[in-house]
């Protein structure tokens, strides 16, 4: 028992790193539409293009995505390709009526290698032959739930969902007949859950389940860090052409929030526009970002140490007279 307390003596410090600070003002949200097919029952990842919106259940469910019209909020088309899923958790845009999916989950962090599938998605039923491809991180299995794709270079990028998110880059071309080599390059928002490039193809916004984070593109430096509606399990985030950030979330019958970005916010981004760059340089994470960037460090450090004191005189209490 006492080799058991000594083993949690770390966590009340961890508790109180993830623990939220003090509470903010939303942005503002009003819900764009809600998703009527009783088939759609957990929203990962989402994407806006071509006037639709595309998104796909989490785990447990088969190699398919759906076609939504937001007018509506009814299914108007679902692709599906061949093999089987393992753990689908994300979407990207792929162009040309096509999005790239994401199988990425990892919660056990035991996959040596992770898949990405560019389909086609639109109005109808279709089943078609993705182009697949394996990913591997090189070392330890990640987790991630969140898949980047420049709308310059339509190179791919990969963001892990720990407590610091770690954005890896993919080769810019992809091998099919080979396992491609992910690169990482930086440290952005922690335990992130989608991202998504805004119109500009300069800055990129990615989200977690409480709180999003706007950076600028490619150096990853941060602009702002907000906090999120309320939302039943919030895991996708698209941006429109016209700049609409929607945000969906998981449970059937789901409501998509329609969000912006605050007026300053908005502000910066325009000051800090700058010439695209083809991408960002990978390199050894810098640690840009952390799970909670505006927590003071002086009340998790006060309740790691009281929660210290308290397990320290447990170990004691245990040891024999």
């Amino acid at each position: 028992m006492e080799k058991v307390l000594l083993a949690l003596l770390p966590v009340p410090f961890g508790i109180g790193f993830l623990a939220p600070g003090p509470v903010e003002e939303p942005i503002a949200s009003e819900v764009a539409f809600h998703f009527t097919d009783p088939e759609i029952v957990e929203s990962s990842g989402l994407v806006a293009q071509d006037g639709l919106v595309v998104t796909v259940n989490d785990s447990g469910d088969s190699n398919r995505i759906f076609t939504v019209d937001p007018a509506t909020g009814a299914t108007v088309g679902v692709t599906r390709w061949q093999g089987e899923a393992d753990d689908i958790e994300s979407l990207a845009p792929a162009g040309d009526g096509r999005v790239w999916v994401g199988d990425t989950g990892d919660n056990e962090h035991a996959r040596d290698t992770i898949t990405v599938t560019e389909v086609p998605f639109g109005r109808g039923e279709r089943a078609v032959r993705g182009a697949s491809y394996e990913l591997s991180y090189g070392g330890a299995p990640q987790d991630a739930e969140t898949l980047l794709s420049d709308p310059t270079t339509g190179r791919l990028y990969v963001v892990t969902k720990g407590v610091f998110g770690r954005v890896y880059a993919a080769p810019e071309e992809l091998d099919p007949d080979a396992v491609n080599q992910l690169t990482p390059v930086d440290e952005v928002l922690g335990i992130a859950t989608d991202g998504a490039f805004l119109p500009d193809g300069r800055h990129v916004i990615i989200r977690n389940y409480t709180q999003a984070a706007v950076y600028t593109w490619p150096d990853l430096d941060r602009v702002a860090l907000l906090d999120l509606p309320a939302q039943q399990q919030g895991e996708g985030v698209a941006v429109t052409a016209d700049g609409e950030i929607l945000l969906s979330s998981e449970g059937q019958d789901a409501e998509v929030l329609r969000v912006e970005l605050p007026a300053d916010v908005r502000a910066q981004l325009a000051g800090t526009s700058a010439s695209p760059s083809p991408s960002p340089s990978p390199d050894a994470a810098t640690g840009h970002d952390e799970v909670v960037d505006h927590t003071e460090w002086w009340p998790w450090a006060l309740g790691g140490l009281a929660g210290a004191a308290i397990i320290a005189v447990l170990v004691r209490s245990l040891r024999p007279r």
